[in-house]
């Protein structure tokens, strides 16, 4: 699929309308929601990726772990021109590149297809590897995941391991909802700090709150931002 996008929004409040278009049963509106915020303060201000460089090796990557409500990634992509927002109105459908899961494959600018819970963090850590391994230390890797992924083992594993390995290239922003069946004491930020992670906690809904996290300097460590978000606006 070609780039052929019509000129980026660069409204917040458009992606609501962008959000309209996308119907159907299996839109998981809540999980898309309560990233719409985190969302478009890293394509809009943050992230080193647009729709002319999503092939060049010095890019920024971004990896959407969270990927059974991806309504909120499609709008601000088609929002970002990455693709036309025409697209939206076929969300679901058989011929859509745009699924209930994205996939890599047909949805310009994703890096990875995912929904399945738990995988995006290991992946994005790898990612970093690799970039290591190419001599590439301008691009930075985020990864947003859920807070409930974070019950899955393979989470913890990339969590122990990235800290040590002072991986200063990946970014970890974590949606909290209160999904999560089991928790940690302290916070989640705690749990990644306790692995030398350098993690704030910010209000998810808060744009100035975000890009500050977003932008703090973290050296020699990884970095991660958990976005509370209450559960009766998720």
């Amino acid at each position: 699929m070609t780039n052929t996008a019509e000129t980026p929004v660069r409204d917040f409040h458009d992606l609501h309308r962008l959000m309209a278009l996308m119907t159907g049963d299996e839109k998981h509106g809540p999980a898309a929601t309560s990233t719409l915020d985190a969302l478009w303060v890293l394509y809009d201000q943050v992230l080193r990726v647009s729709p002319g460089n999503i092939h060049t090796p010095d890019r920024d990557r971004f990896l959407l772990s969270k990927g059974h409500g991806p309504m909120a990634y499609y709008a601000v992509l088609a929002a970002k021109g990455f693709f036309p927002e025409e697209l939206l109105t076929d969300f679901g459908s058989y011929d859509s590149p745009l699924g209930h899961h994205p996939d890599r494959m047909l949805v310009p600018g994703a890096e990875i297809g995912s929904g399945s819970l738990g995988h995006g963090l290991p992946l994005a850590v790898g990612n970093v590897l690799g970039l290591r391994a190419q001599g590439l230390t301008r691009p930075r890797v985020w990864v947003l995941i859920g807070d409930a992924e974070l019950d899955e083992g393979s989470n913890h594993e990339a969590i122990a391991y990235a800290g040590p390995a002072g991986l200063e290239q990946l970014h970890t922003l974590v949606i909290d909802n209160s999904s999560a069946t089991l928790g940690w004491p302290g916070g989640i930020a705690s749990r990644f700090e306790a692995a030398g992670w350098s993690a704030d906690t910010v209000d998810g809904r808060d744009h100035e709150a975000l890009h500050a996290a977003f932008t703090t300097a973290h050296p020699g460590r990884p970095r991660a931002v958990v976005a509370r978000v209450e559960p009766k606006n998720a």
